[in-house]
């Protein structure tokens, strides 16, 4: 594996709980009792299908965010540090037991809008420490870890551990991304973070949230995702007005979304359209649905080249169908699809920056590596990645 310093060392999920323990023994002298922990995540294939009632196929990686905290000792108001150098200031938060609004800093947020949709209990006061390893911005969900990880940390603070259900997790921390953070997102993100398991890609059926939990563990391949560095905000205009255009082509064909849209019927249908761009948004909808459901199958049989393929496919869609690639981000594609021993390679995310996210041999990664950093005009980050755990939440043994 490549020492360079643009190969990010994946830490140990113990070693970031210890580091927010830390913290939090630090800043409010006592031990943390209660932990959330959950991923960030990588979609292999399906993009913008969620909110299109379509097929995802993502995996949960070995970056987290964890929250520890514990019940405050007195006063009525909740406190929440970030230890994340990248999230926006005032990294600390503090809000009382009243009704949440959204704000600033950006990063609290995801908090204030997961406590506001906390369905389990009453949520007593507590003074908590986030730290994580997902890059924010990067296209691998940092906020749905961050949703996730505060959702399982109330559960174990109001000890609801044991009844919980993840797909209402899920729904849960997905409206509160809606509702305060502005991003109105699919339910993809969400459920991955909290169903994933080790060694498998989650086939997500995001109209009637079915599962399928698909073999992803060959141990002569990785998983490598390649963070462009270049940040985008999806909040803008652009996420919502390609959501906008899904939403308009399905009325105008009277479905309740394009999962219900054939090619025959969209080509067929395609004059009476408002223009090109509204069939070019659809037929990349219509087409990734497809191929999520092709890749797999291909990924049951071990039919690595065809799934390699299919992530061709989506990525050359995403760009010049749905156009939410960027210059910098199709580079890494191409230069990485160029490599001997590399299956495929595509944008993953939003779009508009963040990562690609390339099927390899083991053997090959380097090489791949090596070519992505010396051909890319910018500069990126490196994350060689097998399919992790979902979340989970815990509570400390009793500590003086």
């Amino acid at each position: 594996m490549s020492s360079h310093g643009d190969v990010v060392q994946i830490p140990e999920i113990s070693s970031l709980v210890e580091q927010a323990q830390e913290s939090f023994r630090s800043r409010f002298g006592r031990a943390a009792r209660y932990c959330g922990i959950a991923p960030g995540r990588v979609n292999l294939i399906g993009e913008h299908t969620d909110y299109n009632d379509g097929f995802v196929l993502p995996m949960a990686l070995p970056l987290v965010t964890v929250m520890v905290g514990d019940i405050r000792v007195s006063g009525d108001s909740s406190r929440v540090i970030t230890l994340s150098q990248a999230a926006d200031e005032p990294r600390e938060l503090e809000f009382g037991p009243g009704k949440l609004t959204p704000g600033k800093p950006a990063w609290a947020n995801y908090v204030k809008g997961v406590v506001a949709n906390f369905h389990l209990g009453q949520i007593p006061a507590f003074e908590a420490v986030i730290a994580t390893s997902v890059p924010l911005g990067g296209g691998v969900s940092s906020s749905a870890s961050l949703e996730v990880a505060c959702f399982m940390f109330l559960a174990a603070l109001t000890s609801h551990l044991e009844s919980i259900d993840l797909k209402e997790v899920a729904r849960a921390c997905q409206k509160a991304e809606h509702q305060f953070a502005d991003m109105p997102c699919g339910i993809m993100d969400q459920m991955v973070t909290c169903l994933a398991k080790p060694g498998t890609a989650l086939l997500l059926d995001c109209r009637s949230l079915e599962t399928d939990f698909v073999p992803l563990d060959d141990p002569e391949l990785v998983v490598l995702v390649t963070n462009s560095n270049v940040r985008h905000t999806l909040t803008g205009s652009e996420y919502p007005s390609r959501r906008r255009s899904c939403e308009t082509s399905a009325q105008h064909f009277s479905l309740k979304s394009l999962r219900d849209l054939d090619m025959d019927t969209l080509l067929n249908g395609a004059e009476g359209l408002a223009d090109q761009e509204l069939l070019r948004r659809s037929r990349h909808i219509v087409s990734e649905i497809k191929r999520t459901q092709d890749a797999a199958a291909a990924l049951k049989t071990r039919d690595y080249k065809q799934f390699g393929r299919l992530m061709n496919e989506s990525h050359f869609s995403l760009r010049d169908d749905f156009e939410v690639s960027c210059p910098e981000v199709d580079e890494l594609v191409a230069l990485a699809q160029s490599v001997p021993g590399v299956f495929g390679s595509r944008m993953t995310g939003g779009g508009f920056g963040g990562c690609t996210v390339t099927l390899v041999t083991r053997d090959a990664v380097d090489r791949a590596i090596e070519v992505m950093r010396s051909g890319y005009h910018g500069s990126a980050t490196f994350y060689v990645c097998e399919p992790a755990a979902g979340s989970r939440g815990l509570q400390f043994p009793h500590s003086n």
